[in-house]
């Protein structure tokens, strides 16, 4: 169970949402880690990842074909929205918002393994 990562053959949430955030996450001279390249500008105080502020939003750092198989080709250097939507709740639970954001992409929920769509979610480690 600790290998379950429903996110490498996913990616609604990216595909999704506008990643936006302060832009010194953004700025080397600030600590910030994301390529500035891959970022634009919202307002003064605030930029978002390219591709995210669209009507039909996909973050240029995904890679791969939803549903099927993806990856953030900037994960170790992700904005602060990506880091903190959790696919897994403090209580072990699956983040029902990955199954609506599924849905909305036209894609199946999220099944746990050992677990029946209609059963309460398993307790499972949250993974930090």
């Amino acid at each position: 169970m600790d290998d379950f990562n429903p996110c490498l053959s996913c990616g609604a949430c990216c595909h999704h949402f506008r990643v936006s955030f302060y832009w010194s996450e953004a700025d080397p001279f600030l600590g910030g880690t994301v390529p500035v390249e891959l970022t634009e500008k919202i307002n003064n105080n605030y930029i978002c990842m390219q591709g995210t502020n669209q009507p039909n939003p996909r973050c240029i750092t995904l890679e791969g074909t939803l549903g099927e198989g993806v990856s953030c080709k900037i994960y170790d250097q992700r904005p602060t929205p990506c880091r903190e939507f959790p696919l897994w709740l403090e209580d072990g639970s699956l983040n029902p918002e990955c199954n609506r954001l599924r849905a909305l992409k036209g894609m199946p929920p999220i099944v746990l393994p050992d677990h029946q769509p209609n059963d309460d979610p398993p307790l499972i480690p949250s993974v930090a």
